[in-house]
């Protein structure tokens, strides 16, 4: 029961942030967390303040606006203190150049009481470079950027 309620509330996290409200994702984390991109481009990095969480979603949705968050598979284990949840997804999205954007997602979540502690996410990071490359090349600087961190 548990495990379907918390494969239900990803799948509704994600709808919320395919409708631009990103805020749940921010609210659910736990007091002190790591929230990990992998890559080395403008949205990977590691976060640990609400800030800089907060900054990272407002930067991906100025590169990549209205995007939609297709849920292919959620998995849950483990009890309410110690919960792991793995999800696929799908995203795309209307780049902000004009091109079309779409690649596969692996996110792998720490839960603790409700609260995330950790999220790793996993894109194919060529596709993803090849994307803000477009970007960076009509214009939109930000594509090219640090990361953010702290």
């Amino acid at each position: 029961m548990y495990h379907r309620f918390v494969a239900r509330r990803v799948r509704r996290i994600f709808a919320m942030i395919s409708a631009g409200d990103w805020q749940p994702m921010v609210d659910g984390m736990a007091p002190s967390f790591t929230y990990r991109f992998h890559g080395e481009h403008a949205l990977a990095g590691s976060r640990h303040t609400t800030g800089a969480l907060r900054a990272w979603w407002e930067r991906c949705f100025r590169l990549m606006p209205d995007p939609t968050f297709r849920v292919e598979e959620v998995l849950v284990t483990g009890p309410p203190w110690s919960t792991r949840v793995a999800t696929v997804l799908t995203v795309t999205a209307d780049l902000a150049d004009g091109s079309r954007y779409e690649n596969v997602v692996h996110q792998f979540v720490r839960m603790r009481w409700g609260r995330i502690t950790e999220v790793r996410t996993l894109e194919d990071t060529l596709v993803l470079q090849r994307a803000l490359d477009r970007l960076a090349a009509s214009g939109f600087a930000e594509a090219h950027a640090a990361p953010i961190t702290d």
